[in-house]
């Protein structure tokens, strides 16, 4: 008799329609994971998984796919980011049959940042895939095929893939079309840009999320400072931090201690408009807690198959 597969955890809490907490780490620009996975330590029953960024902002940085398995070790559930920018199909292919043969199962479909957007900014692109043709071959190894349609020797895989989109589009028309192809290509949940509008995120989930059976994480980013904000918006695609948010940051006696506050209250707002939030904290990980906090967020005791003390071994699966 086959026994039966059970979800990771982060699939099940997006099931069960439970309010679901993701936060993001951007891995080292070194070879030591030390300080990462002591960031993720502070995460433990405060998130239902942790996202491992993919050249974020055309920034160098560690391998997700090393990272994710790393906190998979561990115990943590991770989200592994997939960018199509750095890779072409060949490439992605074999990464997402990596992260399965690691125990992988979260995956983020991105398109990925444009390179004049980071630090080296000569690097060749590729952009062979771009978001929904990436969704679409995840979708393929799930059935059991690969990108020419031929079976995989092994069976299927058991990714279970996300998107992302960006509320405040200026596009809406473009918006909508962008998040129905991706859920026809197998998107099963969203995790939202950086939202500073509970106006913008309330008509993205009635009118295009929650019509597609798509649950949605809003993006809730850490201001440190005005100067902080500027820079956000200067730099960051699509980033529309308002006016009204950075006098509030130059306004303040404790900056830092104002944005806290700040995505605080974006996290118990956003929590009665989606079904979760996505914290982005970039180099201040160790405030998530207090932004939970301070937002009425609990901690919690982690679901069966999170915190066992036998990370996912590196063997063949049955099918």
């Amino acid at each position: 008799m086959k026994s039966q597969v059970i979800p990771p955890a982060f699939q099940r809490a997006i099931a069960s329609t439970q309010p679901v907490i993701t936060a993001e780490l951007s891995p080292p620009r070194g070879g030591s994971v030390g300080q990462v996975l002591a960031t993720a330590e502070e995460l433990r029953g405060r998130v239902h998984a942790i996202n491992v960024t993919d050249g974020s902002r055309a920034v160098m940085g560690m391998s997700s796919l090393a990272v994710c398995r790393l906190l998979l070790e561990q115990h943590l559930e991770p989200v592994l980011q997939v960018g199509c920018r750095d890779r072409n199909r060949i490439a992605l292919q074999a990464d997402l049959l990596g992260a399965h043969a690691l125990g992988l199962r979260n995956v983020l479909c991105l398109t990925g940042d444009p390179v004049k957007a980071g630090d080296q900014p000569k690097a060749r692109p590729v952009f062979d895939y771009e978001a929904v043709r990436l969704l679409r071959d995840v979708n393929k190894l799930n059935r059991g095929l690969d990108a020419l349609g031929q079976p995989l020797p092994d069976g299927p895989t058991a990714l279970f893939p996300g998107c992302a989109a960006d509320p405040q589009s200026p596009s809406w028309s473009g918006l909508e079309r962008r998040l129905k192809l991706k859920k026809k290509a197998g998107a099963q949940f969203v995790q939202t840009q950086m939202v500073t509008s509970a106006e913008a995120l309330g008509r993205f989930c009635r009118e295009l999320a929650e019509p597609l059976g798509l649950p949605v994480l809003a993006g809730v980013f850490l201001l440190k400072s005005g100067n902080n904000a500027r820079f956000i918006n200067r730099m960051v695609p699509g980033a529309s931090i308002p006016d009204k948010a950075i006098a509030r940051l130059d306004g303040a006696r404790y900056p830092r201690r104002e944005g806290i506050q700040m995505a605080a209250e974006q996290v118990a707002t956003y929590l009665d408009i989606a079904q979760g939030v996505h914290l982005m904290a970039i180099k201040a990980e160790s405030a998530i807690p207090q932004i939970l906090d301070l937002a009425g967020v609990s901690p919690f005791r982690p679901p069966a198959g999170v915190g066992q003390r036998n990370p996912r071994p590196l063997v063949a699966e049955p099918h």
